[in-house]
């Protein structure tokens, strides 16, 4: 029999993600807990296992969309019955599937002109009259498709003006023989929406009713761009806003459409208007900057938390005049890309936390010349439990130690509550460079294991991060973090305090200085610590004395021993 896998739940607020890649194909045999999709949410990246096993008999969802927890991934067949047909029939007979996207802010479009009945060859539907000074509409949906049987008032398009939401109603029936606009493009009154057969005969000469076509004559003026390259974002793109989907034509807005319409439905257009939010403002997570319900929500959320905390608003702090963004196609080609999730989420995060934190970066550096052959000749040990015995691996034992030392830097701060959260367990993050952008998972416990167990951990879960294997779990409950970019190169930076943490350690490239030992310089090979701090909490004294212990830690590792 037929079962459906829906996607399961992801965590606490996640609500829905977005589908990166789709991991089998109609005929495939599948087994229990085999991926069968990999998505990707503000937080990580993972592939999703199935919880049946059996034949793909469809596949619900593609790639690139979005879709919310509970919403039907594959159709599978388990083994030993056959798939019943009927509802498969059902679906297809539906003229177009309905989602949230229910009509209630106005009533269908009502029209003077007589409807056509059923004419004895093609027949071109126009967008009708659409109300007074109302000139052009955008398509937001396509609700029927090449051979489709429709009937006189049956919906064949939506759309949106800047007063409404409708669906427009046919006014011929018969088989659609060809679909005239696309989602996403701007239509004038008049212009050509679908063609109909209402016979099954020959094409029938034009009657005179078609001799003026005036849509007709515009429509190849329709996708005219400047002379300069095509961009997808316009001029009249709101900053802030999704860029237009690259997959979608690139349909600049009329200059006769009193103001940019933000790609929502309806109901969603009215939840924006009931809980006060300029649906413009939004950024949509679905296909081509599509905005649902759970995009107004993270909007309004995060635009009440902002305000409340003196933090940021869009991206924008608060009190910051927003600046557009020139027509970079002027001076060049350009190439816009939707930012991922993560990177979304990253760029919202740390707006937020350098606005909202007071941060401070204290500097040093730590001898590790006597580090480095202990950790070149214990190296073999690590390598065969499995890890590799790392600069990073020795540091979160180090930071372990430093965080019982000084209880502040393994704090939160509460500021509505004017209170300090101080933390009994020790959790540390690790800032991991992937082709998606930065992710920060997390090692439990750190202070209950030895730095064989640590290296081996950092190893697996920084495979788990390059190979979109991450779970939710491994991306949180860190109180302190690493940013080690030691491998890349650098002599120092500031890294950005990762909240509701209250500091983060930067390590930069070890090399060879000069050091003034015994009335003689020697050659030494020196790390560079930057740590950042939260103001509010650390003292710069604090800071400084934090540091200088990590920094002896690493010279001489026997005061973990005696003080971590």
């Amino acid at each position: 029999m037929l079962k459906e896998f829906k996607l399961p739940e992801l965590g606490e607020n996640i609500e829905s993600a977005d589908v990166t890649n789709v991991l089998v194909k109609v005929g495939d045999t599948i087994e229990l807990d085999q991926p069968v999709v990999e998505i990707e949410t503000d937080k990580a990246s993972v592939e999703v296992p199935s919880e049946v096993a059996g034949t793909v008999k469809e596949v619900k969802v593609k790639e690139g969309e979005n879709v919310a927890v509970g919403s039907v991934l594959i159709t599978v067949e388990s083994e030993g019955s056959s798939a019943p047909a009927k509802e498969e029939k059902k679906e297809k007979s539906k003229p177009a599937a309905k989602t949230e996207d229910k009509k209630v802010e106005a009533e269908p479009v009502k029209t003077e002109a007589k409807p056509q009945p059923k004419s004895s060859g093609l027949v071109e539907f126009r967008l009708p009259e659409l109300g007074e000074n109302i000139e052009s509409a955008d398509i937001t949906r396509i609700l029927v498709s090449v051979g489709d049987e429709i009937k006189l008032d049956q919906g064949v398009v939506e759309i949106e003006t800047d007063k409404a939401s409708v669906e427009v109603p046919s006014e011929v029936e018969g088989t659609v023989k060809e679909v005239k606009v696309k989602e996403g493009e701007s239509a004038k009154v008049g212009d050509v929406l679908i063609v109909v057969d209402g016979s099954g005969s020959a094409p029938a000469p034009k009657t005179e009713e078609e001799k003026p076509a005036p849509a007709k004559e515009e429509a190849p003026k329709k996708p005219e761009t400047p002379k300069t390259s095509p961009s997808p974002r316009s001029e009249n793109q709101r900053a802030g806003e999704p860029p237009v989907d690259p997959a979608r034509p690139n349909i600049p807005h009329r200059s006769d459409m009193p103001k940019k319409i933000a790609p929502a439905a309806p109901s969603v257009r009215r939840f924006a208007r009931e809980i006060g939010i300029d649906i413009n403002e939004v950024s949509g997570s679905g296909p081509g900057g599509r905005i649902n319900i759970n995009d107004v929500k993270r909007y309004a959320k995060n635009l009440n938390e902002s305000i409340r905390k003196g933090g940021v608003s869009a991206g924008t702090p608060i009190g910051i005049k927003k600046e557009q963004l020139p027509d970079f196609t002027k001076w060049g080609d350009i190439d816009v890309q939707p930012m991922s999730n993560v990177r979304k989420k990253t760029a919202e995060h740390l707006s937020y936390a350098w606005a909202t934190i007071p941060h401070v970066t204290q500097f040093d550096k730590a001898d590790i010349t006597e580090l480095e052959k202990m950790r070149k000749a214990f190296g073999k040990k690590a390598e065969a439990a499995g890890g590799k015995l790392t600069v990073t691996a020795i540091l979160l034992k180090v930071i372990a130690g430093a965080l019982k030392k000084f209880p502040q830097f393994n704090s939160s701060i509460d500021m509505d509550k004017k209170e300090v959260i101080y933390k009994k367990y020790i959790n540390i993050g690790l800032a991991v460079d992937t082709d998606r952008g930065l992710l920060v998972p997390v090692i439990k416990e750190v202070d209950k294991k030895n730095i064989i167990e640590l290296a081996v951990e950092l190893s697996e879960i920084s495979a788990k991060a390059r190979d979109k294997k991450l779970t939710i779990d491994d991306m949180q409950g860190g109180n302190f973090s690493i940013s080690n970019l030691g491998g890349i190169g650098g002599t120092s930076f500031t890294p950005i305090v990762n909240a509701p943490e209250v500091a983060i350690l930067g390590v930069s490239r070890g090399g060879f200085e000069p050091v003034w030992i015994d009335g003689e310089f020697q050659p030494r090979l020196m790390l560079p610590l930057s740590l950042s701090y939260d103001h509010r909490i650390i003292d710069g004294a604090d800071a400084a004395r934090f540091i200088r212990w990590v920094s002896e830690a690493l010279e001489n590792p026997f005061i973990l021993s005696l003080e971590g």
